[in-house]
C-alpha cells in the first residue's frame, strides 16, 4: 500500500503553506508580513466609501501616524481621490484610524529604460581592430588542430 504522499511536518501535522504562513506570522520576523495583511484587510474595509468610478483605481498603500496614503493609476484618478479627502478622512474615523491627513501618489508606467533612446556612440579605431581580432581568433581553428599556443 503507497503512504500518503503529503509532507509532514515532525510533529505528525500536515505541512501546508498556511502552516508555514502561520508559523511566520507568529515569529518576529514577520511583522512586514503582518502589517502587508492588515493594509490589504484596511484598504478592503475601505472600498465601500470610495466612489464606484474610482475604486479600481486606487488602493491604500499605508497609513502611519495619522496619515493615509493611497496610490493610484493615473493623476486623473489623484485629483478625483483629493476631491473625495474629506468623505475617506471621516471613513478612517469611523474604522478607528486617527486620521488627520490624505496623500494621494500615482504610480508611474514601467517603460524602456532610458538608456534604450541614446544613439549608440562610435567606437575608436584601435577598439574596433582589438574586437575584430578577438572575433577572428574565435572564428579562426588553429591550422595544426592543437589548442595549445606555442
Amino acid at each position: 500500500m503507497m503512504s500518503d504522499s503529503k509532507p509532514r511536518s515532525p510533529k505528525g501535522h500536515l505541512s501546508t503553506p498556511r502552516d508555514a504562513l502561520d508559523a511566520l506570522l507568529a515569529e518576529p520576523a514577520g511583522g512586514p508580513f503582518r502589517r502587508a495583511l492588515w493594509l490589504d484587510e484596511l484598504d478592503q474595509r475601505f472600498r465601500p466609501f470610495l466612489p464606484p468610478s474610482l475604486a479600481a483605481h486606487a488602493r491604500l498603500a499605508n497609513y502611519e501616524r495619522g496619515r493615509l496614503v493611497f496610490v493610484v493609476d493615473a493623476p486623473v484618478w489623484r485629483a478625483k481621490l483629493r476631491l473625495a479627502a474629506p468623505e475617506l478622512l471621516d471613513a478612517a474615523r469611523s474604522l478607528g484610524l486617527d486620521a488627520a491627513e490624505l496623500i494621494v501618489k500615482t504610480t508611474t508606467p514601467v517603460t524602456a529604460s532610458p538608456q534604450s533612446d541614446r544613439k549608440a556612440k562610435p567606437i575608436s579605431a584601435a577598439a574596433l581592430q582589438s574586437l575584430q581580432a578577438a572575433l577572428a581568433s574565435l572564428n579562426d581553428p588553429d591550422p595544426s588542430g592543437s589548442k595549445d599556443t606555442p
